[in-house]
């Protein structure tokens, strides 16, 4: 890159993604996704029904990490939820330090 290149993008911080863009960015299945709300592993930011859905960035990384560890640790739902649980909580432990 040089001096006057200029580079673009999206912040995600503050994006709302719709259940297939979440699906699409996070490499699995809506129905994958829808599952996981109905087992209260992944929270819905806004919206009353799945076409109104809305998620923030960091359900985005929730469903990437979730989807790891279901894969490469052939993990349950329910466990790999519990995992991501306590690494969240390890970051944000690490971020008020």
């Amino acid at each position: 890159m040089h001096e006057t290149d200029i580079l673009t993008g999206t912040l995600l911080e503050d994006a709302c993604l719709t259940l297939d863009e979440l699906a699409r960015i996070g490499a699995v299945s809506p129905e994958w996704i829808v599952h996981r709300i109905e087992e209260d592993v992944i929270r819905v930011a806004a919206g009353s029904s799945s076409a109104e859905w809305r998620f923030t960035s960091l359900t985005l990384r929730r469903v990437q990490r979730l989807r790891a560890l279901e894969r490469d640790f052939d993990a349950a739902p329910e466990l790999a939820a519990l995992v991501a649980d306590l690494l969240e909580e390890l970051d944000r432990l690490r971020r008020n330090t």
